[in-house]
C-alpha cells in the first residue's frame, strides 16, 4: 500500500512521522512523509528547537507530490500532530484530493491533543479544530481515552461508557474508532487496554501496563493499526497492533531508554513473540 503521512517530525528520537514511518515501512508499505514541524526532539523534554512549518509550505510539498501524478496511487492518508490549527485545512484538502483521485482511499486521523496526567499539550485552537473539522472527515480515528473524553464531552469510567463515547464519535463521521490507553473500572490491575469499535462490533485487548511513559507511542499505534486495517478485519488489526506495541514498550522498558526502541523491536513489529487475546464486547 501507499500511505501519505502528514504529521510532525523529530531529528532525535521517535515522535510523529519519526515514530510512524519506520513501522509502516517494516510492515511492507510505501510511505510518503510530509512534515508539519521539524523539531530537534519531542516536546516532552520541555525544550526543543526547530520550525513549525507554515500551512503554505506543507501544502506546497503535497502539491509537488500531486504533480508527480501519483495521488491516485495513495491507499490512505494518515495525520497526527499538526503544530498549528491552520494545518487542518491543508490536511483536509490533501484528503479530498487523494479521495478524488482514488475514491477507495481512507483517511486515518490520530487526534493528538493531550493525555491523562499531562492535559492538553498542543496550541490553543487545535482541540476545537480536531473536534469540529478532523473528526467528521476521518474514516478511522485513533484517540486515547483523554482525547475521547474531550471529543465527546464525556467522562469514560465504564466499558458501557467507552462504547457509548466511541459510538458518539462514529456518529460524527468515522466508521472505525480505535481507543488507546483505556482504563475503566473493569480494566485489570497493572494492565492497560485498547478497544476498537465499528458498525459490525466492538473488541478489546488487554496488555500489561509497564512503568514507563511512551512519548510517540500513540503515533506508532495509529500507524501500525492503519497498516493492518488496510488488509485485515478490525479485530485482527487490533490484536496485531496490541502485540506489536507491547513488544515496543517492553524493549523500551528493558533498555532503560527514554525514547521508543522502535528499531530494536523491528522484528517484533512484524512477528511479535507474545500475543494477546482479543475479546468481543458486542
Amino acid at each position: 500500500m501507499n500511505i501519505l503521512s502528514i504529521q510532525s517530525s523529530v531529528a532525535y528520537g521517535h515522535a510523529g512521522n519519526s515514530s510512524a514511518v519506520f513501522p509502516l515501512q517494516r510492515l511492507g508499505h510505501e510511505v510518503w512523509p510530509v512534515f508539519t514541524v521539524h523539531f530537534s526532539n519531542h516536546t516532552g523534554y520541555g525544550a526543543w528547537r526547530g520550525p513549525v512549518f507554515a500551512p503554505d509550505t506543507v501544502a506546497d510539498v503535497i502539491t509537488g507530490i500531486e504533480e508527480r501524478g501519483v495521488l491516485g496511487e495513495a491507499d490512505a492518508v494518515l495525520s497526527g500532530y499538526m503544530g498549528a490549527d491552520a494545518i487542518a485545512d491543508v490536511i483536509l484538502d490533501a484528503v479530498a484530493r487523494v479521495k478524488a483521485a482514488n475514491p477507495d482511499a481512507i483517511y486515518c486521523a490520530d487526534p493528538v491533543m493531550g493525555d491523562v496526567g499531562r492535559g492538553f499539550f498542543v496550541q490553543p485552537g487545535i482541540p476545537e479544530m480536531m473536534r469540529d473539522k478532523i473528526v467528521p472527515a476521518a474514516d478511522i480515528l485513533t484517540p486515547n481515552q483523554f482525547e475521547l473524553d474531550y471529543l465527546t464531552g464525556s467522562e469514560v469510567r465504564t466499558v458501557d461508557e467507552l462504547l457509548a463515547a466511541a459510538d458518539a464519535l462514529r456518529a460524527k463521521g468515522p466508521r472505525t474508532v480505535l481507543v488507546t490507553s483505556v482504563q475503566t473500572d473493569q480494566t485489570p490491575a497493572d494492565s492497560v487496554q485498547m478497544a476498537v469499535v465499528t458498525g459490525d462490533g466492538a473488541w478489546i485487548v488487554t496488555t500489561p501496563l509497564l512503568p514507563i511513559y511512551l512519548t510517540g507511542g500513540g503515533d506508532a499505534t495509529a500507524a501500525i493499526f492503519l497498516a493492518h486495517a488496510l488488509t485485515e478485519t478490525p479485530e485482527v488489526a487490533l490484536g496485531r497492533t496490541a502485540d506489536a506495541m507491547f513488544a515496543i514498550a517492553q524493549a523500551t522498558h528493558d533498555s532503560g531508554a527514554r525514547e521508543l526502541q522502535i528499531v530494536a523491536a523491528q522484528d517484533q513489529i512484524v512477528a511479535p513473540e507474545r500475543t494477546f487475546e482479543v475479546t468481543r464486547l458486542r
